[in-house]
């Protein structure tokens, strides 16, 4: 009892949380016109366009004014040169009924948020803070509410560090001897390492527990597959079309799927397959915040294959691409993993006679199923590969326990029966370990490889 007490204290309403009221919010973009700042996969019009996507999945938040200002270094105090804050400055000013801008950069120090908010009169949010609003009002399990309260406290301690600061302006106290309010910072900071250890704790009993549950699952013997990409990638709507199941329902919005979720489906020879379903990726994004749900993607690590969905369709899907596959390579996978992913491009039904220039790409539309048989196909080439599995004919005596043991321990394909002399030619996929106790069993039946 006194763990969930706990348990819930952690998960209690957040600090940083804008609120539920209605937020009517003025994009800004600070566009790096050239420099080494200057990304060559995207431009200022497709970040805010995105920025307008993260906005919009929040209930009650609107998009006011979209504004575009150019910047030579988007990591100074006030992101922008002093002509161009200026005018930025009137342009909010003269909005009306703005209660908030978001300034679409990966994270400004709680000092530049506070003179920003100081200067244009309304809060200020930044991609971090977005992102990670977005990810508390779409987080339904313990896991994903505890990952989010991890990754608060990096932008707590922050806001600390400026209380300090702000009170030895004020009054005049020094941080390294005994000045003003020295005795409250350090409790608070104790109280804020207490809370990021009981949270970590708290995470790791999880990851314990799902721990157990992967390897009932290897008992099992069912391969996993981890389907991912970026964000509203669509690979909800692929895995609903992979497995045929209805109760799945993909929603067209960034971050609708938080939590890992594990799905049945069937392959062409009738092997039974788990296909993950994990959180999506996002330029920009946070380490910190990739950190923090670090637990939910070392899921990736155990599955016996990846998928990477692209949307093909986007104008940014090459940086897409790039965004995933560094994310990939920063959670240290096995290298096997990595050189066998299958990359899927989606949502082809929106491109004329659409042809993918990667090798081994394979060219989907999971929402009118163009191309799902020659994926199946492909998943279960790799996955043989990598379970180490074998698809083989077995002879059996019908009047033996062969065939019931067969259907218990592997995978029955077909089964021909012969008539004539009382046995049957069986069609099994079966793994190396089970087909080692077969034969030490059954030494006298005839074996067949296909």
């Amino acid at each position: 009892e006194e763990e969930a007490a706990e348990l819930e204290e952690l998960l209690g309403p957040s600090p940083l949380a804008p609120g539920p009221g209605a937020q009517r919010v003025a994009i800004v973009q600070p566009a790096v016109k050239w420099g080494p700042k200057k990304s060559p996969l995207t431009t200022a019009e497709l970040q805010i366009a995105e920025a307008v996507a993260l906005v919009d999945t929040l209930q009650n938040w609107t998009v006011l004014d979209k504004i575009i200002i150019p910047t030579k270094n988007p990591n100074k105090k006030f992101v922008f040169g002093k002509g161009n804050f200026q005018l930025l400055t009137e342009k909010i000013k003269k909005l009306p009924h703005v209660t908030a801008v978001f300034l679409n950069v990966e994270r400004i120090s709680s000092l530049t948020k506070k003179e920003l908010e100081g200067a244009w009169g309304v809060k200020v949010f930044d991609r971090y803070t977005v992102v990670l609003h977005i990810f508390r009002c779409n987080a339904q399990t313990k896991e994903a509410k505890l990952q989010i309260a991890l990754a608060e406290i990096p932008l707590l301690r922050s806001n600390l560090k400026n209380e300090v600061s702000q009170r030895d302006q004020q009054r005049g106290g020094s941080r390294y001897i005994m000045g003003s309010g020295e005795t409250s910072i350090e409790t608070q900071n104790r109280v804020l390492k207490e809370r990021e250890l009981k949270i970590r704790n708290a995470l790791e009993k999880l990851r314990k527990k799902r721990s157990l549950l992967r390897t009932q699952r290897r008992r099992c013997e069912f391969p996993m597959v981890s389907v991912m990409g970026y964000t509203n990638c669509g690979k909800t709507t692929l895995i609903k079309a992979l497995t045929g199941e209805a109760g799945l329902q993909p929603r067209d919005q960034l971050f609708a799927t938080l939590d890992i979720t594990a799905h049945g489906g069937y392959l062409p020879s009738h092997m039974a397959v788990i296909y993950v379903d994990t959180i999506g990726f996002l330029t920009d994004l946070p380490h910190n915040l990739v950190g923090s749900f670090s637990a939910t993607l070392e899921e990736v690590a155990y599955s016996d294959l990846i998928v990477h969905v692209r949307d093909i369709t986007h104008p940014e899907t090459i940086l897409q691409k790039e965004t995933v596959l560094s994310v990939l390579r920063n959670l240290n996978l096995p290298s096997h993993l990595l050189d066998s992913m299958v990359e899927v491009h989606n949502k082809v039904d929106l491109i004329e006679r659409y042809k993918p220039t990667e090798e081994n790409a394979l060219a989907v539309s999971a929402l009118h199923g163009h191309g799902l048989e020659e994926l199946k196909q492909e998943i279960e080439k790799k996955i043989l590969t990598a379970t180490g599995k074998k698809i083989l004919t077995v002879n059996v005596n019908l009047e033996g326990p062969q065939l019931s043991w067969l259907y218990k321990e592997a995978t029955v394909q077909e089964v021909e029966v012969m008539p004539d002399d009382g046995t049957a030619m069986v069609k099994v996929i079966i793994s190396s370990s089970t087909f080692g106790r077969y034969k030490n069993l059954f030494p006298n039946s005839k074996i067949f490889m296909s």
